[in-house]
């Protein structure tokens, strides 16, 4: 009984936020109240009309999905050779892949500012790509890691004693297999970035402001409500990206 008592204050602690952000978004006051006066939809047309900030928001897709790619190019022949080789040093290895869940990100972003400013990255896309990248290694190195440790690889060698290559075994056998575990990788690494403030707020120019160092800048200098619905918008993106890795894994049972 304690357990499930416990689970549900962490539970009520999780979702409080969420269901008073919600309401707020379509409030008609004109800085954050709750309750709402009354409910509009004024500040989402706001939001979808407003350069000052569909523009962030470009630019966090942007960033996102350069980050992603950068952090799969990374990852996938790491997790490959973490998981299929033997080599001395593999646990340190793996604390160094690991280590961005460790440090904290004002750590991380300090150091980044300095690498990046004298590389003169800094208030550039690259620059931001890189920094989040990084950041979001480990938690696609898991995923990935963990599909590969799942693969039966009595598959590859049936592919390749009835002749296939080591490139026709990968392309035709393993990375269909594979395919699954390495978009929800590549989704997390997606989400990741596009939620990430703190390293954006040191590195991130004019050029490359994201939505998350918007929200933080608009909510210093003034309580504007559209903060509300961007959040709003945020919590449904990240509430599609845990739904999307249930039904891909669901799939395959279900056509079984």
């Amino acid at each position: 009984m304690l357990p499930l008592i416990l689970a549900s204050i962490a539970a009520l602690f999780l979702v409080a936020p969420i269901l008073i952000v919600v309401p707020m978004s379509f409030s008609t006051a004109i800085s954050f109240q709750f309750p709402p006066p009354a409910y509009w939809i004024g500040y989402y047309q706001k939001f979808f009309t407003s350069e000052e900030w569909l523009e962030p928001a470009l630019n966090s897709v942007i960033i996102a999905g350069g980050a992603m790619a950068f952090t799969m190019l990374l990852v996938v022949p790491a997790a490959f050779g973490y998981v299929r080789y033997r080599f001395r040093g593999k646990a340190l290895v793996n604390l160094l892949i690991m280590s961005p869940l460790i440090v904290p990100h004002v750590v991380s972003a300090l150091a980044y500012y300095g690498f990046l400013g004298r590389a003169k990255l800094t208030g550039t896309y690259l620059g931001v790509i890189v920094a989040h990248g990084v950041l979001a290694v480990p938690v696609a190195f898991l995923v990935i890691t963990a599909t590969l440790k799942g693969f039966d690889r009595n598959l590859e060698r049936a592919a390749m004693s009835s002749g296939a290559g080591p490139f026709r075994t990968f392309w035709y056998v393993t990375l269909p297999v594979l395919r699954p575990g390495m978009l929800v990788g590549a989704l997390f690494a997606f989400l990741s970035s596009f939620n990430e403030a703190v390293v954006a707020l040191f590195i991130a120019g004019r050029g490359a402001t994201t939505l998350p160092k918007k929200m933080y800048e608009s909510i210093r200098l003034e309580s504007d409500p559209v903060i509300a619905v961007v959040s709003t918008l945020l919590v449904g993106a990240v509430v599609l990206g845990v739904l999307v890795p249930v039904v891909m894994r669901r799939r395959p049972i279900d056509a079984a």
